[in-house]
Protein backbone atom coordinates (compact mmCIF):
# COMPACT_ATOMS: atom_id res chain seq x y z
CA UNK A 1 0.00 0.00 0.00
CA UNK A 2 1.58 3.49 -0.88
CA UNK A 3 1.31 5.04 2.32
CA UNK A 4 1.66 8.70 0.75
CA UNK A 5 -1.92 8.12 -1.00
CA UNK A 6 -3.55 7.31 2.19
CA UNK A 7 -6.95 9.50 2.92
CA UNK A 8 -6.78 10.68 6.58
CA UNK A 9 -10.49 11.89 6.97
CA UNK A 10 -10.24 12.78 10.92
CA UNK A 11 -8.89 14.73 13.07
CA UNK A 12 -5.45 13.68 14.36
CA UNK A 13 -4.44 16.27 16.83
CA UNK A 14 -3.38 15.48 20.07
CA UNK A 15 -2.39 11.98 19.71
CA UNK A 16 1.05 10.65 20.11
CA UNK A 17 2.62 7.30 19.67
CA UNK A 18 4.14 4.98 22.30
CA UNK A 19 7.48 2.83 22.18
CA UNK A 20 5.15 -0.17 21.82
CA UNK A 21 3.75 1.38 18.40
CA UNK A 22 -0.12 2.14 19.94
CA UNK A 23 -1.30 5.49 19.41
CA UNK A 24 -3.06 7.60 21.71
CA UNK A 25 -5.26 10.31 22.48
CA UNK A 26 -3.07 12.68 25.21
CA UNK A 27 -5.16 14.42 28.07
CA UNK A 28 -7.89 12.25 28.61
CA UNK A 29 -9.36 11.44 31.57
CA UNK A 30 -8.24 8.65 34.03
CA UNK A 31 -11.46 7.36 34.19
CA UNK A 32 -14.74 7.08 33.13
CA UNK A 33 -15.77 8.40 36.48
CA UNK A 34 -13.84 11.21 36.32
CA UNK A 35 -15.28 11.93 32.81
CA UNK A 36 -18.33 11.94 34.18
CA UNK A 37 -17.64 14.42 37.19
CA UNK A 38 -16.29 16.77 34.63
CA UNK A 39 -19.52 17.05 33.07
CA UNK A 40 -21.42 17.20 36.21
CA UNK A 41 -19.44 20.07 37.32
CA UNK A 42 -19.47 21.69 33.97
CA UNK A 43 -23.49 21.32 33.65
CA UNK A 44 -24.75 19.97 36.86
CA UNK A 45 -27.92 21.10 35.79
CA UNK A 46 -28.07 19.98 32.18
CA UNK A 47 -30.64 17.46 30.82
CA UNK A 48 -28.90 14.18 31.07
CA UNK A 49 -30.70 11.36 30.48
CA UNK A 50 -34.63 10.84 29.52
CA UNK A 51 -36.65 7.31 29.58
CA UNK A 52 -39.22 7.88 27.07
CA UNK A 53 -42.80 7.52 29.01
CA UNK A 54 -40.46 7.69 32.39
CA UNK A 55 -37.63 9.47 34.24
CA UNK A 56 -35.42 11.89 33.21
CA UNK A 57 -32.79 13.51 35.19
CA UNK A 58 -29.82 16.51 35.54
CA UNK A 59 -26.32 15.07 35.39
CA UNK A 60 -25.94 16.18 38.82
CA UNK A 61 -29.14 13.93 39.76
CA UNK A 62 -27.74 11.06 37.45
CA UNK A 63 -24.49 11.56 39.58
CA UNK A 64 -26.08 11.71 43.17
CA UNK A 65 -28.51 8.08 41.92
CA UNK A 66 -25.34 6.61 41.24
CA UNK A 67 -23.06 7.49 43.93
CA UNK A 68 -25.89 6.20 46.37
CA UNK A 69 -25.95 2.66 44.10
CA UNK A 70 -22.51 2.44 44.70
CA UNK A 71 -22.68 2.97 48.42
CA UNK A 72 -25.88 0.36 48.05
CA UNK A 73 -22.91 -2.35 46.72
CA UNK A 74 -20.76 -1.68 49.29
CA UNK A 75 -23.30 -2.56 51.63
CA UNK A 76 -23.91 -5.30 49.77
CA UNK A 77 -19.93 -6.68 50.02
CA UNK A 78 -18.95 -5.13 46.70
CA UNK A 79 -15.22 -4.57 47.00
CA UNK A 80 -13.36 -3.17 44.03
CA UNK A 81 -12.83 -5.39 41.59
CA UNK A 82 -15.83 -7.24 41.87
CA UNK A 83 -18.05 -8.15 39.00
CA UNK A 84 -21.62 -6.90 38.77
CA UNK A 85 -24.02 -8.11 36.36
CA UNK A 86 -26.35 -5.50 34.88
CA UNK A 87 -29.77 -7.80 33.31
CA UNK A 88 -32.07 -4.67 33.18
CA UNK A 89 -33.68 -3.52 29.90
CA UNK A 90 -32.88 -0.43 28.57
CA UNK A 91 -33.70 2.86 30.58
CA UNK A 92 -32.33 4.90 33.20
CA UNK A 93 -31.79 2.04 35.71
CA UNK A 94 -29.26 0.60 33.56
CA UNK A 95 -27.42 3.75 33.02
CA UNK A 96 -27.42 4.43 37.03
CA UNK A 97 -26.74 0.97 38.04
CA UNK A 98 -24.00 0.87 35.31
CA UNK A 99 -21.88 4.25 36.40
CA UNK A 100 -22.83 2.92 40.05
CA UNK A 101 -21.57 0.00 39.43
CA UNK A 102 -18.22 1.98 38.61
CA UNK A 103 -18.10 4.42 41.48
CA UNK A 104 -17.70 1.57 43.96
CA UNK A 105 -14.32 0.32 41.75
CA UNK A 106 -16.69 -2.73 40.27
CA UNK A 107 -16.32 -4.43 37.49
CA UNK A 108 -19.88 -3.91 34.92
CA UNK A 109 -20.99 -7.08 33.47
CA UNK A 110 -23.79 -5.87 30.99
CA UNK A 111 -26.12 -8.86 30.10
CA UNK A 112 -27.75 -9.37 26.92
CA UNK A 113 -31.73 -9.57 28.36
CA UNK A 114 -32.07 -11.89 24.99
CA UNK A 115 -30.16 -14.70 26.18
CA UNK A 116 -31.72 -18.14 27.43
CA UNK A 117 -31.63 -18.60 31.08
CA UNK A 118 -28.48 -21.06 30.43
CA UNK A 119 -26.54 -18.76 28.91
CA UNK A 120 -26.92 -15.37 31.78
CA UNK A 121 -26.65 -18.24 34.10
CA UNK A 122 -23.69 -19.27 32.53
CA UNK A 123 -22.15 -15.27 32.38
CA UNK A 124 -22.96 -14.87 35.81
CA UNK A 125 -21.04 -17.78 37.53
CA UNK A 126 -18.02 -17.29 34.57
CA UNK A 127 -18.00 -13.54 35.36
CA UNK A 128 -18.05 -14.61 39.38
CA UNK A 129 -20.77 -11.86 40.17
CA UNK A 130 -20.86 -10.31 43.08
CA UNK A 131 -24.17 -8.56 42.91
CA UNK A 132 -27.16 -9.08 39.66
CA UNK A 133 -29.49 -6.01 38.81
CA UNK A 134 -31.96 -7.67 38.09
CA UNK A 135 -35.76 -6.68 36.72
CA UNK A 136 -38.43 -5.94 38.66
CA UNK A 137 -35.80 -5.65 42.06
CA UNK A 138 -35.35 -2.02 43.30
CA UNK A 139 -31.34 -1.16 43.20
CA UNK A 140 -29.16 -0.79 45.68
CA UNK A 141 -29.29 2.50 47.94
CA UNK A 142 -26.92 3.51 50.21
CA UNK A 143 -24.73 6.53 51.81
CA UNK A 144 -22.98 8.18 48.40
CA UNK A 145 -20.21 6.50 47.72
CA UNK A 146 -17.20 7.24 45.20
CA UNK A 147 -14.13 5.11 44.74
CA UNK A 148 -11.50 7.51 44.47
CA UNK A 149 -8.12 5.30 43.63
CA UNK A 150 -8.97 3.90 40.04
CA UNK A 151 -6.57 4.42 37.80
CA UNK A 152 -6.97 3.95 33.36
CA UNK A 153 -5.59 0.36 33.01
CA UNK A 154 -8.33 -0.96 35.89
CA UNK A 155 -10.87 -3.26 34.35
CA UNK A 156 -14.20 -1.50 33.80
CA UNK A 157 -16.02 -3.96 32.31
CA UNK A 158 -16.54 -7.52 30.62
CA UNK A 159 -18.85 -7.59 27.30
CA UNK A 160 -19.36 -10.97 26.84
CA UNK A 161 -19.56 -11.99 23.36
CA UNK A 162 -21.59 -15.09 21.69
CA UNK A 163 -19.17 -17.73 21.31
CA UNK A 164 -18.51 -20.69 17.83
CA UNK A 165 -18.80 -22.99 20.47
CA UNK A 166 -21.98 -21.78 22.19
CA UNK A 167 -19.80 -20.64 25.25
CA UNK A 168 -19.70 -16.57 25.44
CA UNK A 169 -16.64 -14.88 26.00
CA UNK A 170 -15.84 -11.99 28.57
CA UNK A 171 -14.04 -9.39 26.03
CA UNK A 172 -12.08 -7.55 29.41
CA UNK A 173 -12.98 -3.68 29.41
CA UNK A 174 -10.52 -0.78 30.92
CA UNK A 175 -11.04 2.24 31.73
CA UNK A 176 -8.67 3.12 28.94
CA UNK A 177 -10.51 0.96 26.08
CA UNK A 178 -13.87 3.40 26.83
CA UNK A 179 -12.54 6.23 26.94
CA UNK A 180 -10.45 5.87 23.74
CA UNK A 181 -13.54 4.74 22.08
CA UNK A 182 -15.85 8.27 23.47
CA UNK A 183 -12.86 10.02 22.13
CA UNK A 184 -12.75 8.41 18.50
CA UNK A 185 -16.67 8.24 18.21
CA UNK A 186 -16.94 11.92 18.85
CA UNK A 187 -13.95 12.82 15.86
CA UNK A 188 -15.50 10.38 13.15
CA UNK A 189 -18.54 11.61 13.42
CA UNK A 190 -17.76 14.63 14.30
CA UNK A 191 -20.29 15.87 17.45
CA UNK A 192 -18.27 19.44 19.12
CA UNK A 193 -16.19 19.17 22.59
CA UNK A 194 -19.69 20.91 23.95
CA UNK A 195 -22.37 19.12 22.63
CA UNK A 196 -24.99 20.29 25.38
CA UNK A 197 -27.74 20.76 22.21
CA UNK A 198 -27.02 17.09 21.01
CA UNK A 199 -30.05 15.01 21.89
CA UNK A 200 -29.15 11.55 21.12
CA UNK A 201 -31.74 8.72 20.89
CA UNK A 202 -30.73 5.30 21.63
CA UNK A 203 -33.23 2.49 20.05
CA UNK A 204 -30.33 -0.03 20.17
CA UNK A 205 -29.42 -2.37 23.28
CA UNK A 206 -26.95 -0.85 26.17
CA UNK A 207 -25.71 -3.71 26.91
CA UNK A 208 -24.18 -3.64 23.52
CA UNK A 209 -20.97 -1.66 23.12
CA UNK A 210 -22.51 0.31 20.15
CA UNK A 211 -25.53 1.37 22.81
CA UNK A 212 -22.78 1.90 25.67
CA UNK A 213 -19.46 2.88 24.65
CA UNK A 214 -20.36 4.53 21.34
CA UNK A 215 -23.25 6.34 21.97
CA UNK A 216 -24.25 7.05 25.84
CA UNK A 217 -20.66 7.81 27.34
CA UNK A 218 -19.85 10.27 24.15
CA UNK A 219 -22.89 11.99 24.60
CA UNK A 220 -21.90 11.94 28.58
CA UNK A 221 -18.87 13.53 28.07
CA UNK A 222 -19.98 16.30 25.87
CA UNK A 223 -22.92 17.12 28.10
CA UNK A 224 -25.93 16.26 25.68
CA UNK A 225 -29.02 14.24 26.31
CA UNK A 226 -29.12 10.72 26.06
CA UNK A 227 -32.55 9.94 25.08
CA UNK A 228 -33.55 6.02 25.67
CA UNK A 229 -36.48 3.69 24.26
CA UNK A 230 -36.68 1.18 26.68
CA UNK A 231 -38.48 -1.24 24.06
CA UNK A 232 -38.24 -0.76 20.26
CA UNK A 233 -41.12 -0.07 18.09
CA UNK A 234 -40.70 1.83 14.75
CA UNK A 235 -43.91 4.31 15.23
CA UNK A 236 -42.68 4.96 19.05
CA UNK A 237 -38.92 5.35 17.25
CA UNK A 238 -40.36 8.17 14.50
CA UNK A 239 -42.68 9.96 17.47
CA UNK A 240 -38.89 9.89 19.59
CA UNK A 241 -37.06 11.59 17.14
CA UNK A 242 -40.05 14.38 16.79
CA UNK A 243 -41.16 14.95 20.16
CA UNK A 244 -37.97 14.98 21.85
CA UNK A 245 -36.22 16.83 19.33
CA UNK A 246 -33.59 14.18 18.23
CA UNK A 247 -30.79 15.29 16.28
CA UNK A 248 -28.63 12.33 16.12
CA UNK A 249 -29.04 8.94 15.19
CA UNK A 250 -27.38 5.73 15.15
CA UNK A 251 -28.60 2.15 14.50
CA UNK A 252 -28.32 -0.86 12.20
CA UNK A 253 -29.65 -0.68 8.56
CA UNK A 254 -32.82 -2.75 9.00
CA UNK A 255 -34.26 0.37 11.22
CA UNK A 256 -33.84 2.75 8.88
CA UNK A 257 -34.98 0.70 6.25
CA UNK A 258 -38.09 -0.41 8.18
CA UNK A 259 -38.47 3.71 9.62
CA UNK A 260 -38.67 4.56 5.68
CA UNK A 261 -40.90 1.89 4.43
CA UNK A 262 -43.96 3.73 7.33
CA UNK A 263 -46.81 4.85 5.16
CA UNK A 264 -46.60 7.88 7.64
CA UNK A 265 -42.88 8.56 7.27
CA UNK A 266 -43.91 11.93 5.25
CA UNK A 267 -45.81 12.89 8.22
CA UNK A 268 -42.70 13.23 10.45
CA UNK A 269 -40.38 16.14 10.01
CA UNK A 270 -36.73 14.76 10.00
CA UNK A 271 -34.84 18.23 8.78
CA UNK A 272 -33.52 18.44 12.84
CA UNK A 273 -31.45 15.77 12.62
CA UNK A 274 -28.03 16.58 12.40
CA UNK A 275 -26.08 12.86 12.29
CA UNK A 276 -27.42 9.32 10.86
CA UNK A 277 -24.74 7.09 11.55
CA UNK A 278 -25.63 3.06 10.85
CA UNK A 279 -23.61 0.07 11.39
CA UNK A 280 -23.10 -3.54 12.15
CA UNK A 281 -24.92 -5.27 8.79
CA UNK A 282 -24.20 -4.91 5.45
CA UNK A 283 -26.25 -1.86 3.56
CA UNK A 284 -27.16 -1.34 0.13
CA UNK A 285 -26.03 1.40 -1.71
CA UNK A 286 -29.60 1.97 -2.59
CA UNK A 287 -30.37 2.26 1.23
CA UNK A 288 -27.43 4.93 1.64
CA UNK A 289 -29.23 7.14 -0.85
CA UNK A 290 -32.32 6.68 0.39
CA UNK A 291 -31.10 7.90 4.13
CA UNK A 292 -29.82 11.36 2.92
CA UNK A 293 -33.05 11.83 0.78
CA UNK A 294 -35.15 11.10 3.78
CA UNK A 295 -32.54 12.93 6.14
CA UNK A 296 -31.66 15.74 4.00
CA UNK A 297 -29.88 18.37 6.65
CA UNK A 298 -28.06 14.85 8.20
CA UNK A 299 -24.16 13.85 7.58
CA UNK A 300 -24.61 9.89 7.67
CA UNK A 301 -21.70 7.44 8.15
CA UNK A 302 -20.82 3.82 8.24
CA UNK A 303 -19.65 2.23 11.43
CA UNK A 304 -17.82 -0.93 11.79
CA UNK A 305 -15.94 -2.66 14.78
CA UNK A 306 -16.26 -5.66 17.77
CA UNK A 307 -16.64 -6.02 20.94
CA UNK A 308 -13.39 -6.20 21.30
CA UNK A 309 -12.33 -2.77 19.77
CA UNK A 310 -14.74 -0.97 22.40
CA UNK A 311 -17.22 -0.37 19.11
CA UNK A 312 -15.27 1.72 16.55
CA UNK A 313 -12.55 0.58 14.30
CA UNK A 314 -13.47 2.28 11.46
CA UNK A 315 -16.06 4.62 10.08
CA UNK A 316 -16.57 5.82 6.31
CA UNK A 317 -17.63 9.72 6.61
CA UNK A 318 -20.25 11.05 4.83
CA UNK A 319 -18.35 12.58 1.31
CA UNK A 320 -17.68 8.55 0.94
CA UNK A 321 -20.67 6.99 2.12
CA UNK A 322 -22.42 7.01 -1.26
CA UNK A 323 -19.50 6.61 -3.57
CA UNK A 324 -18.30 3.80 -1.29
CA UNK A 325 -21.21 2.42 -0.04
CA UNK A 326 -19.80 -0.97 0.01
CA UNK A 327 -16.92 -0.23 2.36
CA UNK A 328 -16.69 0.28 6.29
CA UNK A 329 -14.27 3.46 6.01
CA UNK A 330 -11.56 4.39 7.37
CA UNK A 331 -9.32 3.65 9.90
CA UNK A 332 -10.59 5.83 13.05
CA UNK A 333 -7.77 8.26 14.46
CA UNK A 334 -6.05 6.10 17.22
CA UNK A 335 -6.37 2.49 15.02
CA UNK A 336 -3.73 0.85 13.16
CA UNK A 337 -5.16 -2.07 10.58
CA UNK A 338 -3.37 -4.29 8.46
CA UNK A 339 -4.14 -7.64 6.81
CA UNK A 340 -2.90 -11.21 8.11
CA UNK A 341 -1.50 -13.23 4.85
CA UNK A 342 -3.59 -11.52 1.91
CA UNK A 343 -3.93 -12.87 -0.93
CA UNK A 344 -1.44 -12.43 -3.41
CA UNK A 345 -3.94 -11.54 -5.76
CA UNK A 346 -6.71 -9.95 -4.19
CA UNK A 347 -5.23 -8.75 -1.25
CA UNK A 348 -7.50 -10.31 1.17
CA UNK A 349 -6.98 -11.46 4.54
CA UNK A 350 -7.52 -11.72 7.70
CA UNK A 351 -8.23 -8.12 9.30
CA UNK A 352 -5.88 -6.98 12.30
CA UNK A 353 -6.41 -4.18 14.57
CA UNK A 354 -4.32 -2.21 17.11
CA UNK A 355 -4.90 0.50 19.02
CA UNK A 356 -6.08 1.70 22.64
CA UNK A 357 -9.41 0.61 22.16
CA UNK A 358 -8.82 -3.19 21.90
CA UNK A 359 -9.57 -4.83 25.20
CA UNK A 360 -7.09 -6.85 27.26
CA UNK A 361 -8.18 -10.61 26.30
CA UNK A 362 -10.87 -12.81 27.70
CA UNK A 363 -12.35 -13.28 30.89
CA UNK A 364 -11.04 -16.69 31.84
CA UNK A 365 -10.19 -18.10 28.45
CA UNK A 366 -6.15 -17.97 28.41
CA UNK A 367 -6.27 -19.85 25.06
CA UNK A 368 -8.39 -17.79 23.13
CA UNK A 369 -6.78 -14.97 24.39
CA UNK A 370 -3.63 -16.09 22.95
CA UNK A 371 -4.66 -16.94 19.89
CA UNK A 372 -6.79 -13.70 19.38
CA UNK A 373 -4.27 -10.87 20.97
CA UNK A 374 -1.08 -11.48 19.16
CA UNK A 375 1.73 -8.98 19.45
CA UNK A 376 -0.32 -6.35 20.45
CA UNK A 377 -2.82 -6.75 17.14
CA UNK A 378 -6.44 -8.29 17.82
CA UNK A 379 -6.75 -10.63 15.03
CA UNK A 380 -10.62 -9.82 14.24
CA UNK A 381 -12.25 -13.22 12.33
CA UNK A 382 -12.92 -10.78 9.53
CA UNK A 383 -11.41 -11.13 5.68
CA UNK A 384 -10.79 -8.03 4.45
CA UNK A 385 -9.08 -6.01 2.25
CA UNK A 386 -7.45 -2.25 2.23
CA UNK A 387 -7.19 -0.31 -0.60
CA UNK A 388 -4.32 2.40 -2.02
CA UNK A 389 -6.40 5.22 -0.30
CA UNK A 390 -7.10 3.49 3.19
CA UNK A 391 -10.49 2.18 2.16
CA UNK A 392 -11.17 -1.13 4.52
CA UNK A 393 -13.61 -3.47 2.67
CA UNK A 394 -14.76 -6.38 4.55
CA UNK A 395 -15.72 -9.61 2.30
CA UNK A 396 -16.14 -12.48 4.29
CA UNK A 397 -16.19 -13.81 7.35
CA UNK A 398 -13.32 -16.35 8.59
CA UNK A 399 -15.54 -16.95 11.36
CA UNK A 400 -18.94 -19.39 10.54
CA UNK A 401 -21.38 -16.05 11.71
CA UNK A 402 -24.40 -15.07 10.56
CA UNK A 403 -24.67 -10.61 11.19
CA UNK A 404 -28.75 -10.46 11.77
CA UNK A 405 -29.38 -7.04 11.83
CA UNK A 406 -26.57 -6.33 13.88
CA UNK A 407 -26.45 -9.33 16.24
CA UNK A 408 -23.97 -12.22 16.01
CA UNK A 409 -25.34 -15.79 14.99
CA UNK A 410 -22.69 -18.41 14.64
CA UNK A 411 -23.72 -21.06 12.83
CA UNK A 412 -22.11 -24.12 15.05
CA UNK A 413 -23.34 -22.92 17.79
CA UNK A 414 -27.41 -23.41 15.65
CA UNK A 415 -26.45 -26.28 14.53
CA UNK A 416 -24.99 -27.68 17.72
CA UNK A 417 -28.58 -27.32 19.02
CA UNK A 418 -30.76 -28.27 16.29
CA UNK A 419 -28.69 -31.25 15.86
CA UNK A 420 -29.94 -32.77 19.06
CA UNK A 421 -33.57 -33.48 17.45
CA UNK A 422 -33.35 -37.03 17.45
CA UNK A 423 -35.27 -37.03 14.20
CA UNK A 424 -31.95 -34.65 12.47
CA UNK A 425 -29.16 -36.43 10.73
CA UNK A 426 -27.50 -33.35 9.36
CA UNK A 427 -28.05 -29.91 9.27
CA UNK A 428 -26.21 -26.94 8.28
CA UNK A 429 -27.01 -23.06 8.84
CA UNK A 430 -26.11 -20.86 6.82
CA UNK A 431 -27.26 -16.41 6.61
CA UNK A 432 -29.84 -16.06 3.81
CA UNK A 433 -29.69 -12.77 2.55
CA UNK A 434 -32.30 -9.80 3.88
CA UNK A 435 -33.13 -6.53 2.14
CA UNK A 436 -34.10 -5.35 6.12
CA UNK A 437 -31.96 -7.55 8.15
CA UNK A 438 -28.73 -7.74 6.02
CA UNK A 439 -29.09 -11.50 6.75
CA UNK A 440 -31.20 -13.69 8.24
CA UNK A 441 -30.78 -17.18 9.63
CA UNK A 442 -31.53 -20.42 7.38
CA UNK A 443 -31.11 -23.71 8.25
CA UNK A 444 -31.31 -26.85 5.98
CA UNK A 445 -32.37 -30.06 7.47
CA UNK A 446 -31.48 -33.62 6.68
CA UNK A 447 -33.84 -36.77 8.50
CA UNK A 448 -32.41 -39.50 10.15
CA UNK A 449 -33.62 -42.97 8.17
CA UNK A 450 -37.45 -43.35 8.51
CA UNK A 451 -38.31 -40.48 9.84
CA UNK A 452 -39.80 -37.05 8.90
CA UNK A 453 -39.22 -33.89 9.92
CA UNK A 454 -41.58 -30.39 9.43
CA UNK A 455 -40.31 -26.79 9.40
CA UNK A 456 -42.42 -25.90 11.79
CA UNK A 457 -41.22 -29.11 14.36
CA UNK A 458 -37.76 -27.82 14.00
CA UNK A 459 -38.46 -23.90 14.53
CA UNK A 460 -40.42 -24.73 18.24
CA UNK A 461 -37.38 -26.84 18.56
CA UNK A 462 -35.02 -24.50 18.16
CA UNK A 463 -37.06 -21.66 20.65
CA UNK A 464 -36.73 -24.07 22.93
CA UNK A 465 -32.98 -24.22 22.97
CA UNK A 466 -31.74 -20.95 21.62
CA UNK A 467 -32.18 -17.28 22.42
CA UNK A 468 -34.83 -15.98 20.41
CA UNK A 469 -32.54 -13.91 17.43
CA UNK A 470 -30.77 -17.64 16.71
CA UNK A 471 -33.40 -18.89 15.58
CA UNK A 472 -34.10 -19.78 12.07
CA UNK A 473 -36.46 -17.38 9.81
CA UNK A 474 -35.96 -20.14 6.92
CA UNK A 475 -35.71 -23.89 7.50
CA UNK A 476 -35.44 -26.18 4.34
CA UNK A 477 -35.74 -30.31 4.79
CA UNK A 478 -34.16 -32.27 2.28
CA UNK A 479 -33.37 -35.71 2.00
CA UNK A 480 -30.42 -35.53 -0.17
CA UNK A 481 -26.96 -35.22 2.21
CA UNK A 482 -25.77 -31.98 2.13
CA UNK A 483 -23.02 -31.27 0.16
CA UNK A 484 -19.57 -31.98 1.10
CA UNK A 485 -16.06 -31.22 -0.12
CA UNK A 486 -13.14 -34.21 -0.17
CA UNK A 487 -12.22 -33.45 3.10
CA UNK A 488 -15.91 -33.77 4.65
CA UNK A 489 -16.69 -30.20 5.12
CA UNK A 490 -20.00 -29.09 4.00
CA UNK A 491 -20.08 -26.70 0.74
CA UNK A 492 -21.88 -23.81 2.66
CA UNK A 493 -21.27 -21.24 -0.40
CA UNK A 494 -23.22 -23.91 -2.95
CA UNK A 495 -26.22 -25.23 -0.35
CA UNK A 496 -26.80 -21.54 0.54
CA UNK A 497 -26.81 -20.79 -3.54
CA UNK A 498 -29.30 -24.03 -4.52
CA UNK A 499 -31.34 -24.05 -2.00
CA UNK A 500 -35.18 -22.62 -2.31
CA UNK A 501 -35.31 -20.53 0.78
CA UNK A 502 -38.70 -19.47 -0.40
CA UNK A 503 -40.06 -22.86 0.92
CA UNK A 504 -40.21 -21.83 4.16
CA UNK A 505 -40.60 -18.60 6.82
CA UNK A 506 -41.23 -18.32 9.97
Amino acid sequence: MAQDTIIQPFDMNGIERGADGIARYRNRPPTVIEMLRATVDRLPNGEAVVEIGAQQVTYQQLWDRAARVAGGLRAEGVSPGARVAIRLANGLDWVVAFFGGLMAGAVAVPVNTRFTEQEVEYIVEDSGARFVFAPGQALPDGSPFVLETGGPDDLAALFYTSGTTGFPKGAMMTHTNFLSNIESARRVVGLPVDGRDIRNLISVPLFHVTGCNSQLLPTTEVGGTTVIMPAFDIQAFLRAIRDQHINLLTSVPAVYWFAIQQPNFGDFDMRAVRWVSYGGAPIAPALVHQIMEKFPNAHVGNGFGLTETSSISTFLPHDYALEHADSVGFAAPVVDLDVFEPDPTTGVGELLVRGPNVVAGYWNKAQATTETFVNGWLHSGDLGRIDHVGLTYVVDRKKDMINRGGENVYCVEVENALAAHPAVLEVAVVGVPDTMMGEKVGAVVVPAPGRTLEPAEIIAFARAHLADFKVPQYVVVRSELLPRNPGGKVLKPALRNQTDWGRSVR
